[in-house]
C-alpha cells in the first residue's frame, strides 16, 4: 500500500530540528559554543549524580537530553499563523496552551507547537514557541495601518512548502523524497534576512512603538530568534558562559534552584546586534543594525497540577513584588535572594509534592511487585509497600512570565509597556483555526494512563497465578 512509503511525522520533525540547528549554528556561531558548553555540563552532572542518571534511564529520558531543544518565532498575521499550524502538523506538532504576554509588556499572544505522545516525544521533543503580533495594542493608528500593509504584502512560505503541505493533507503523508524537499522548503521561512523589508524611517518608528514590533514587521520572514538546548544544571551553564565569551542575561527566569526541579527555568545569552540594510526611496541600500537573535538554555522539572501552579504563581508574584528583576542585572543578587525566600513554602521532596497533589507523576511497577500480596491494595498502599514507583512527569510547555522575561532581557527595560488589553484566547484560537490543547488535561491523562497500566498488569499477573 502507498502509505507504507510515507515518512512518519516524527522523522520529519527530527530532520527539521537537525536542519534548523545546523542553520542556526552557521548563522549564530555563539549558539554552537553554547551547545558545546551545555553538552559538557550535562556530562559532568550525570557523572556526579548517578541517581539522576538512573531516573532518566528509567523514564527513557537519558537519550533525549542531547536532542532536547525548542525554538521561537514571531508571526505577523492570522493567515501566517493558520498556515504555520498546517506546516507543523506535517511534523506531528500540535498547538498546546495559550500564553498572553501583553500583561508582561510584550504585545503578543502565543502557543507552543509540539509533539504530545510519549513515543513522539521520545523520538524527538522539538517544540516551537509561536507568537502572533497584536498590532491592536499599538496606540498609533497610522503606524498600525502601515504595519498591517507591510505584513499583508509579504509571503513567508515558499510555493514548494505550501504545495507539499497540501500534498500531506491530501494523501495523509509524504514520501522520503517529498519529506526531504519539505524540510528544505520550510527551513527558508526561518532563515535570517539581512535586508529589511521597510525603509529605515519606518523601521525607526516601529522600533519606537516597540522593539518587538520592529522585529516582526521589518523583515520578509519570521527568522528563528533563538534555539534552546536542555541542560541538567542551568546555574553551572549561566556561571560559565562569560568564560566562553558569551554574555548571559542577568538572572535565570522561573523558580529558584531546587532539589526537585519544578516547571521550567530559562536563561540566555544577550541578543546580538547584527548588520542589516534598509532600502531608500532612490533604491539604494543603507547600512544599519538590528538586535533580535540570541541563544537560550532551559532546565525542565515536574509538570505541576492546577493546585501546584496556583502556588507557584503566588510565590513568583510575591518575590517579584519585593524585588522586580532589572534587565541590566543591577539587582540580580537581591532578586535571587527574594526568589529563594519566597519559594521556601513549596515542598522540595518528590514524596511531599505527590502527597500534597502539587505535581503529576508517572507510575511504574518495581521488580518486587510481581508475586507480592498486592490484591485489594490502592495506589498509595502499593507505593508505600514499594511495589510501585513514581517519577515526575516532565513539563514540556512554557511559562508566560518567563518568556516575557527572556524577550525583555534582549529588548531592554524600556521595551516593557503596560498594555490594557485582556488575554483573548478565543480570538487567538479563531486566528489559529483550531483549539489549543489544555496542558493540565494532557498531563493528568499521562498520569492516569500510567496508573491504569500498573493496576492492569498487577491484576493480570494475579489472574495468571
Amino acid at each position: 500500500m502507498q502509505e507504507l512509503n510515507f515518512v512518519s511525522p516524527d522523522d520529519i520533525r527530527a530532520a527539521f530540528s537537525a536542519a534548523m540547528s545546523a542553520m542556526y549554528r552557521a548563522e549564530v556561531p555563539a549558539y554552537g559554543t553554547l551547545m558545546d558548553l551545555v553538552k559538557a555540563v550535562n556530562a559532568e552532572t550525570l557523572e556526579r549524580d548517578p541517581a539522576l542518571a538512573g531516573q532518566l534511564r528509567q523514564t527513557d529520558g537519558l537519550e533525549r537530553i542531547s536532542g532536547e531543544r525548542h525554538g521561537a518565532i514571531r508571526l505577523g498575521t492570522p493567515a501566517e499563523l493558520k498556515m504555520m499550524r498546517r506546516v507543523f502538523a506535517v511534523m506531528g506538532m500540535e498547538p498546546v496552551g495559550y500564553y498572553d504576554l501583553s500583561a508582561s509588556g510584550v504585545p503578543v499572544h502565543s502557543t507552543a507547537f509540539r509533539p504530545v505522545g510519549a513515543a513522539a516525544l521520545a523520538r524527538n521533543p522539538f517544540r516551537v514557541f509561536t507568537s502572533l503580533l497584536r498590532l491592536d495594542l499599538i496606540a498609533d493608528a497610522g503606524l498600525r495601518a502601515e504595519a498591517e500593509a507591510v505584513l499583508a504584502a509579504r509571503s513567508i512560505f515558499t510555493a514548494e512548502a505550501a504545495a507539499l503541505t497540501a500534498t500531506f493533507e491530501a494523501k495523509g503523508g509524504l514520501t522520503r523524497a517529498e519529506a526531504d524537499r519539505f524540510v528544505l522548503a520550510v527551513l527558508e521561512t526561518f532563515r535570517w534576512h539581512d535586508r529589511a523589508a521597510v525603509p529605515a524611517a519606518l523601521y525607526r518608528r516601529l522600533h519606537a512603538a516597540h522593539r518587538l514590533v520592529a522585529d516582526v514587521v521589518s523583515f520578509r520572514g519570521p527568522h528563528i530568534n533563538h534555539l534552546t538546548p536542555r541542560t541538567l544544571d542551568i546555574d553551572a551553564v549561566q556561571a560559565r558562559m562569560p568564560h566562553h565569551g558569551i554574555a548571559p542575561k542577568a538572572v535565570v527566569e522561573g523558580p529558584p534552584a531546587r532539589n526537585c526541579p519544578i516547571l521550567l527555568r530559562q536563561t540566555s545569552f544577550k541578543a546580538l546586534e547584527e548588520p542589516v540594510s534598509f532600502r531608500d526611496a532612490d533604491g539604494t541600500w543603507t547600512p544599519g543594525s538590528h538586535t533580535a537573535r540570541f541563544g537560550e538554555i532551559e532546565s525542565r522539572g515536574i509538570a505541576l497540577t492546577p493546585k501546584g501552579r496556583v502556588l507557584y504563581d503566588t510565590l513568583l508574584d510575591r518575590s517579584r513584588a519585593l524585588v522586580p528583576p532589572k534587565a541590566d542585572g543591577s539587582n540580580a543578587d537581591a532578586y535571587r535572594a527574594a526568589l529563594a525566600d519566597a519559594f521556601s513554602p513549596f515542598p522540595d521532596t518528590w514524596a511531599e509534592i505527590r502527597a500534597e497533589g502539587l505535581g503529576y507523576f508517572e507510575y511504574s511497577l518495581t521488580d518486587t511487585a510481581f508475586g507480592a500480596p498486592a490484591a485489594g491494595m490502592d495506589l498509595d498502599a502499593l507505593v508505600a509497600a514499594g511495589f510501585v514507583r513514581f517519577d515526575p512527569v516532565i513539563y514540556e510547555d512554557f511559562l508566560p512570565v518567563s518568556a516575557a522575561g527572556i524577550f525583555q532581557s534582549n529588548l531592554g527595560d524600556a521595551a516593557a509597556q503596560a498594555f490594557s488589553a485582556d488575554p483573548n484566547k478565543a480570538r487567538f484560537e479563531d486566528e489559529l483555526g483550531a483549539a489549543v490543547l489544555d496542558e493540565f488535561a494532557h498531563y493528568a491523562a499521562i498520569e492516569q494512563a500510567s496508573i491504569d497500566r500498573c493496576l492492569s498488569r498487577l491484576a493480570g499477573a494475579m489472574a495468571a497465578e
